[in-house]
């Protein structure tokens, strides 16, 4: 005759095992192993070197995010070598002049670029769409400045977010318009008379 044998439980965890031996069901026990605890997640730290500063380079200075507009790289013949630029606040706007120590180290402005829709103007305020999630962003007619000019409505541009606020944006390479007044002297040069490259 088939012999059964129980097995003592130590935990309260278990799974049910059908002998082969009997119909009835015996209980096993079960080893649970702990969960393995996930690695600690840290803010990650942009820096560079003063050496490698270049134009259109996003810095952080002050607790504010800078673009390089110039840069130039000095050795003095008695001295230590610095790096002269000049850089635009990307919040206020203003246009500065600085100077580096050459080697020194400068924290990376953590500015990343997302491409929005410029649909239509609210007053002074000129609204962007992300066309996944129809959420909209705001520039003032300030922090647009003169690129207002080049801005139709329907246009794919790269909005600039620095700590999760949109700080400036990108106009696409090329732009076409529609040419409603010219020189005498020009009419008829019409090959490429609509099409504005902005380099």
């Amino acid at each position: 005759m088939a012999r059964t044998t129980n097995a003592t439980l130590s935990s309260p965890y278990c799974i049910l095992h059908r002998s082969s031996f009997s119909s009835k069901p015996s209980f096993l026990p079960l080893r649970i192993f702990p969960k393995t605890p996930s690695p600690p997640t840290f803010p990650r730290i942009y820096a560079l070197s003063s050496n490698d500063i270049k134009v259109g380079s996003n810095i952080e200075v002050d607790g504010a995010p800078w673009r390089v507009l110039e840069f130039l790289h000095v050795k003095p013949g008695k001295g230590a070598a610095f790096v002269r630029t000049k850089m635009r606040n990307y919040v206020t706007g203003n246009t500065v002049e600085k100077t580096f120590r050459a080697g020194s180290t400068i924290e990376e402005a953590n500015v990343f670029k997302e491409a929005k829709q410029f649909t239509y103007k609210d007053g002074v305020q000129f609204v962007f769409m992300d066309l996944s999630t129809f959420e909209e962003y705001r520039l003032n007619e300030a922090d647009v400045g003169d690129k207002t000019k080049w801005l139709k409505e329907g246009m794919d541009c790269n909005l600039l977010f620095w700590n999760g606020k949109v700080i400036d944006f990108e106009l696409p390479i090329t732009v076409q318009l529609t040419v409603v007044d010219v020189d005498p002297g020009l009419k008829g040069d019409t090959a490429q008379g609509n099409v504005i490259w902005l380099l």
